[in-house]
């Protein structure tokens, strides 16, 4: 069997390149992608800002500051999911083990595709030159044995590069990295391990794994990635335990009235993942984040598992319905879990029959002219939103 090669690709400033690809006096421009030049964030920085400090999550005020000269842009959440759209369908085309992380990144198994497309190396570089062919946008790869090596390679490689890890110089490549480059490691923890004398990866990779578990949360978990363990596999949505949507807002939300159509979009874009990936769920979950960053789960289980957004939509709804809303709100999500295999039960009232029929024709749409195309009254009317 031909060992598991990982391909973690990611888009280049995704937004920022989307922009300037649509909008050509853009290009070699110094572009923020971002809300609201007091309270809004960057939600992408270009290349060409970037050498001013500015970077994604970056305080818009912050960032204006550093570089006035700056042109800034809102967001186009649908030109996005567009782009996004065409990426996954060119990514899908040489394995099915794709696991989306966003929009705009994924890992990739393409250990069984090797005999058709060539050394894992070759197929970044064909998926590479695809995108920019065929959706216009630079992307930048990294192929190792394991997904954390992989993540590591693919930024190390940007932009618009790639950088291969061969499994046998996996320990050795991480070896020299900042010990905040490990997954799990904050803050708090860094300043804990480099209170101990552990300041590079390689020096975790050569403790004593039994007493960095006495002295680190999760320290042996942090000794295996450290040594180039890292057995997860790429788990593509027709085989995730969940599947899910969330977006913050450009400015906080107050009321029910103002979350429904984003908590609306947000169902039917898990409901057309769902159906993708030939998958029904049993329970749907409503996520909120306050103003505040208190975080709130709700979820319930369904009479009958569905894929149909509508019916996950109605769902969320009554769950937020429930809640009084003190404060604003900054992020919503919709999440589908105790997910199986389709082809539940039919109603008898016929209703799921005629919301079938609805989503393969719309799914039919979105697939040819991209997500967004046809859409509720409320979504369509729905403001921008930051990812």
């Amino acid at each position: 069997m031909t060992p598991a090669a990982i391909i973690h690709l990611d888009m280049d400033a995704f937004y920022a390149s989307v922009e300037q690809r649509d909008c050509p006096e853009l290009r070699g421009k110094p572009v923020i992608v971002g809300g609201h030049p007091r309270r809004g964030v960057v939600l992408a920085a270009s290349y060409e800002v970037r050498p001013f400090g500015v970077h994604s999550a970056m305080p818009m005020a912050i960032a204006l500051r550093q570089a006035p000269q700056a042109i800034v842009v809102p967001p186009r959440m649908q030109a996005y999911e567009a782009a996004s759209d065409q990426i996954f369908s060119i990514l899908g085309s040489v394995t099915p083990l794709v696991e989306p992380l966003s929009l705009d990144e994924a890992f990739l198994d393409v250990g069984g595709s090797v005999r058709l497309f060539g050394r894992p190396v070759d197929i970044a570089r064909i998926l590479r030159a695809r995108i920019a062919a065929e959706v216009g946008l630079p992307s930048s790869a990294g192929i190792a044995a394991v997904k954390f090596a992989a993540k590591i390679a693919s930024d190390l490689a940007k932009p618009n590069g790639q950088k291969e890890v061969p499994a046998a110089e996996t320990r050795a490549f991480l070896a020299s990295l900042p010990v905040a480059r490990l997954w799990g490691v904050g803050r708090k923890t860094e300043a804990l391990l480099n209170g101990l004398g552990l300041h590079k990866v390689g020096d975790i990779a050569a403790a004593d794994p039994s007493w960095l578990d006495d002295h680190v949360p999760a320290g042996h978990d942090l000794w295996e990635l450290a040594r180039g363990i890292d057995p997860r596999p790429v788990v593509p949505d027709r085989e995730a335990k969940s599947i899910g949507a969330e977006d913050t807002f450009e400015e906080d939300l107050a009321g029910s009235e103002a979350l429904l159509p984003h908590l609306h979009a947000q169902a039917l874009r898990v409901g057309r993942r769902l159906r993708s990936a030939g998958r029904q769920a049993a329970v749907v979950q409503l996520k909120l984040k306050l103003a505040d960053f208190t975080l709130l789960t709700r979820q319930t289980t369904l009479i009958e598992p569905t894929d149909d957004g509508q019916t996950i939509y109605r769902t969320v709804s009554s769950l937020l319905r429930r809640e009084k809303l003190a404060g604003k709100v900054r992020l919503t999500g919709v999440a589908a879990h105790g997910l199986a295999g389709g082809g539940a039960q039919l109603s008898l009232l016929g209703g799921d029959q005629r919301a079938g029929r609805l989503n393969r024709a719309l799914d039919r749409i979105a697939d040819k002219f991209g997500d967004g195309k046809v859409t509720t009254a409320d979504v369509a009317e729905t403001p921008p939103r930051r990812h």
